[in-house]
C-alpha cells in the first residue's frame, strides 16, 4: 500500500493543506495530492509505486479541473499530481526565440518573462494567471491569437514526458527541422495527460512587435461578421493577429454581471460585436492600414459602428469584455458549456436553432474565435435542470457531427465528453487511439476514463472489448 506521504519534501501536513486549499468540496474523495519537483519524476521508484499498485493518477496543471472530474467508477485510492513546483525557466535563446521551461510554469509568468526579453508567447488565454504551460500543451489550448500564430502543434518544438511505468521520454529538442523518425511529441500535445505526464517543454516564441492596435466593432447580422472576416484576411493580411466575436446576449451578460465595464459603443445596441487586433512593426503604417479597412467596411455596410482603442487602458477594457464572458456566465447561475469547431458559415445556425429549442427556458450565449471557426456555445439558466439538458444533448452533438464539426475545439474531452468522441472521430480512428493508449499505459492509470470511451478501453476486472469484424 502506498504511504500517505509521497514525493520529495512533502509532509503529510503540507499535502493536507494543499488538498484543502486546491480541491473543491465535490472532489474531496481523492486520496492524496502529489506536488512533485524534478526529483520525484526522475526517481523511478516513486512513479513505479503508482504503476505497480495501479493507482489512478490525475494530472493537474493550474486550475485545469477538467482533468480531475470525480467519478464513482474510480477507487478511493487516487492520486492528483500537481506540477506547480516544477516552475523553472531552463533556457531562452534570443536569436531563435526558443524557450525551454518546466511544465509547472504559469502562462502569465512566461508572458512577463518574454516581455522583458522582447518576445511574446504564441498563445494567450483568459486563464493565463492560473493555467500552466504543461496543461496548455496537454490540452492543445488555442487561445486568442491562433489565427496569427497557429496551434501548439506548430509552436512546440519538443517536450519531455514521464510514461506510466516511470520511463522518462526525452524529446526536448529545440530544432525547427527534424525528420528523424516519428514525431512522437504530437502524441502528448492534446492527449490530456492520458498518455504521459508532460514535464518540460521547448516552444518557439515570436518577437514582440511594437505596433499593436485594437478595434471594437459592431455588425448588424452574422453574415456581415463573416464577410468582415474574409475582408480582414485580405486587407489586413500579415498584421491581423486576432478576430473575436460575441453576440448581444454575451455583451448584455458581461455588462450586467461584471463591475467597472462600460459599453464601448453606447449610442445603441448591436446584434454582434467584433474585436480585431493587428500587430506589426510600424505604427503609422499599421494604423493607417487598419483605419482604411474600417472606413471601407463602414461604407460598404459591413460595420454599423466601431471605435479604435486610444491607449493601453482602453485596449485592456475592450479585452476585458471578451475575456470576462466566462466569469459573467458563472455569476449568472448554472451554465452548460460547449466548445465546438464548425465551418464559420454554419456556426451561428446552431445558436439560432438552440434558441428555438429552448425558448424562454434559457439564455443562449454565443462568442468565440471566429477567425478559427471556434464557437463557445453557452446555455445559461438559473439552476441545473435535467429537462433542459435533454433538450441540449444529444442535439448539439448530432448537429455538430452532421456538419462535420468537432465537439471539442480547444478545451478537451475530459471525462464528460469521452463517450461522445464518436460524434467527431470514426470508429477506426478511435480504436487506433485506444491501441496507443494500451501500449503506453496498459494498466490505465493515467487520467482513467478521460478522452477515450470505455467501449474501447478495458478497465480493471473487465475483459478486452471485442473488435467488430
Amino acid at each position: 500500500m502506498m504511504q500517505t506521504r509521497i514525493g520529495y519534501g512533502s509532509t503529510k501536513a503540507q499535502v493536507s493543506l494543499c488538498y484543502n486549499q486546491e480541491v473543491p468540496r465535490r472532489f474531496h474523495r481523492f486520496f492524496i495530492i502529489v506536488i512533485p519537483d524534478a526529483w520525484l519524476l526522475y526517481h523511478k521508484v516513486e512513479i513505479q509505486v503508482l504503476w505497480e499498485e495501479v493507482y489512478p493518477c490525475l494530472m493537474r496543471y493550474g486550475h485545469f479541473y477538467s482533468f480531475m472530474t470525480s467519478d464513482d467508477r474510480l477507487s478511493n485510492h487516487q492520486v492528483i499530481i500537481n506540477l506547480r513546483s516544477m516552475n523553472n525557466i531552463l533556457s531562452f535563446d534570443k536569436v531563435s526565440g526558443i524557450l525551454v521551461c518546466e511544465a509547472g510554469c504559469i502562462l502569465e509568468n512566461l508572458i512577463s518573462f518574454l516581455d522583458n526579453e522582447g518576445f511574446i508567447m504564441p498563445l494567450d488565454l483568459g486563464a493565463k494567471g492560473s493555467c500552466q504551460i504543461g496543461g496548455n500543451v496537454s490540452t492543445n489550448a488555442g487561445g486568442l491569437r491562433l489565427i496569427r500564430y497557429g496551434s501548439l502543434h506548430g509552436s512546440v518544438l519538443g517536450l519531455e514526458a514521464v510514461l506510466a511505468n516511470g520511463t522518462v521520454l526525452d524529446m526536448l529538442g529545440t530544432l525547427r527541422k527534424d525528420n528523424t523518425g516519428y514525431d512522437l511529441k504530437h502524441l502528448f500535445i492534446g492527449s490530456e495527460g492520458s498518455l504521459g505526464i508532460v514535464t518540460k517543454v521547448s516552444i518557439l516564441t515570436p518577437p514582440k512587435l511594437s505596433s499593436v492596435n485594437l478595434a471594437f466593432l459592431a455588425c448588424k447580422d452574422y453574415t456581415s461578421c463573416q464577410k468582415l472576416l474574409s475582408a480582414a484576411k485580405t486587407k489586413l493580411g500579415e498584421i491581423l493577429s486576432a478576430f473575436e466575436f460575441l453576440d448581444i446576449n454575451a455583451m448584455d451578460l458581461v455588462l450586467k454581471h461584471l463591475d467597472g465595464l462600460r459599453d464601448p459603443l453606447p449610442s445603441s445596441k448591436h446584434n454582434f460585436y467584433i474585436l480585431i487586433e493587428t500587430t506589426g512593426s510600424t505604427e503609422s503604417h499599421d494604423k493607417e492600414k487598419l483605419e482604411a479597412f474600417l472606413l471601407q467596411s463602414i461604407e460598404s455596410g459591413l460595420l454599423t459602428d466601431g471605435v479604435l482603442a486610444q491607449d493601453i487602458n482602453q485596449a485592456s477594457a475592450f479585452w476585458r469584455i471578451r475575456e470576462g464572458i466566462p466569469e459573467a456566465l458563472m455569476k449568472a447561475g448554472a451554465v452548460y458549456k460547449y466548445d465546438l469547431s464548425l465551418p464559420p458559415e454554419k456556426m451561428y445556425d446552431l445558436v439560432e436553432e438552440m434558441r428555438g429549442c429552448l425558448g424562454a427556458e434559457a439564455n443562449v450565449v454565443a462568442y468565440g474565435h471566429l477567425g478559427d471557426g471556434n464557437l463557445h456555445l453557452n446555455i445559461s439558466t438559473r439552476q441545473y435542470d435535467d429537462s433542459i439538458l435533454t433538450k441540449i444533448e444529444p442535439f448539439v452533438y448530432e448537429w455538430t457531427s452532421k456538419h462535420r464539426g468537432s465537439i471539442s475545439a480547444e478545451h478537451g474531452l475530459g471525462l464528460m465528453k469521452a463517450n461522445k468522441i464518436h460524434y467527431s472521430k470514426s470508429l477506426e480512428t478511435v480504436q487506433l487511439m485506444a491501441d496507443i493508449k494500451k501500449l503506453l499505459d496498459p494498466n490505465g492509470i493515467l487520467n482513467p476514463y478521460k478522452v477515450l470511451p470505455t467501449s474501447v478501453l478495458p478497465q480493471r476486472g473487465e475483459e478486452e472489448p471485442k473488435k467488430e469484424a
